[in-house]
C-alpha cells in the first residue's frame, strides 16, 4: 500500500520569521522599558517607605495569608520586568490600530500602581488603599484586553501581574479588616 504523496496544500504552515529589524526594535525598546519601569516600580516602594523595616507597618496586625517579606521585593521585581518586557513587545508592534490605546492604557494603570505604595505605606491609608487596589485590578483587566489586540504575547505576560494584584488586593482587604 502506498501512502499518497502529500502536496504543498497538505503541509502544516510555516512558522512566520519575524524580521530582523523587528527583533532588533523588541531587543531595543526592552532595553529600555524594563530598567525603566523596574527603577520606578521599586522607587515608588522605597520612597514611600514600604516593607517589614516601617515601624508604622511593623506594628499592624499580620494577616494569616502574608507571605515572607523578602518574597515581596522579589515578585514585584519579576512582575515589573515582565511588564517591561510587555511594553516592549507594544512598541515595536507595527499594528498602529491599537498601538495608541493600549499604550495610554498601560500608563494610566501603571501610575495608579506606582501611587498605591504611597497610599497604603506613606499616608497609612489602608483603607482607601484597598478601593484603589481594587481599582488596579480593573485596570489591569483592560491593560491586558488593549494589550492583546496588539501583542497576545505581551497581554500573557500581564497574567502573572493580575493574579499578583487580585492577590494583594486579598490581603490589603485582611489588613483593612484587622487594622
Amino acid at each position: 500500500m502506498n501512502e499518497p504523496i502529500s502536496n504543498k496544500a497538505d503541509a502544516p504552515p510555516a512558522a512566520k520569521h519575524q524580521p530582523a529589524y523587528r527583533q532588533k526594535s523588541v531587543l531595543w525598546w526592552a532595553m529600555v522599558c524594563v530598567p525603566v519601569i523596574v527603577v520606578l516600580g521599586l522607587l515608588s516602594g522605597q520612597l514611600s517607605g514600604s516593607g517589614a523595616d516601617d515601624p508604622w507597618f511593623e506594628a499592624l496586625v499580620k494577616p494569616d495569608i502574608y507571605p515572607p517579606g523578602w518574597l515581596f521585593g522579589v515578585v514585584w521585581t519579576i512582575l515589573y520586568a515582565l511588564m517591561g518586557f510587555a511594553l516592549a513587545l507594544v512598541l515595536a508592534s507595527d499594528r498602529k490600530e491599537h498601538k495608541k490605546s493600549a499604550l495610554v492604557m498601560f500608563g494610566v494603570q501603571f501610575a495608579a500602581n506606582l501611587l498605591w505604595s504611597p497610599i497604603f505605606f506613606g499616608m497609612h491609608m489602608i483603607a482607601f488603599g484597598f478601593f484603589w487596589i481594587v481599582m488596579m485590578v480593573v485596570l489591569v483587566l483592560a491593560t491586558i484586553a488593549y494589550f492583546a489586540r496588539v501583542s497576545p504575547l505581551a497581554a500573557g505576560l500581564l497574567v502573572p501581574y493580575l493574579a499578583w494584584v487580585a492577590f494583594a488586593s486579598v490581603l490589603n482587604l485582611q489588613f483593612w479588616q484587622l487594622n
